[in-house]
């Protein structure tokens, strides 16, 4: 995924990793504009979107994508991705359980 040009995800899904791991080798995205990618992707500067699950669609979409190729900056591409890192998760979660616990404990 490291070496591709960009990396086409026709799946409608909650959340979608595959997309995060793509971006996260500074792959940009080739996506269906539905579901979890709309919050992975972010159009014109990590990847861009298609919006029917169609041949033509993907098909347009990756026309686009090679006429505007240049603009997708890898490093950028994957510090984008870092939103979705394992430490930010780990990091919001213990804040989240920790004022939590301490809204709990002053009732």
């Amino acid at each position: 995924m490291q070496r591709a040009k960009a990396f086409v995800f026709a799946a409608e899904e909650d959340f979608g990793i595959v997309p995060v791991e793509a971006q996260a080798c500074g792959t940009p995205v080739i996506a269906y504009g539905k579901g979890g990618a709309l919050e992975t992707v972010t159009e014109g500067e990590t990847g861009l979107f298609f919006d029917a699950q169609t041949t033509s669609s993907i098909i347009e979409a990756v026309q686009r994508f090679e006429d505007m190729k240049d603009r997708f900056i890898p490093a950028k591409i994957r510090e984008k991705s870092l939103r979705f890192s394992r430490d930010r998760f780990k990091r919001e979660f213990i804040s989240f359980v920790d004022e939590a616990w301490k809204k709990f404990k002053s009732q």
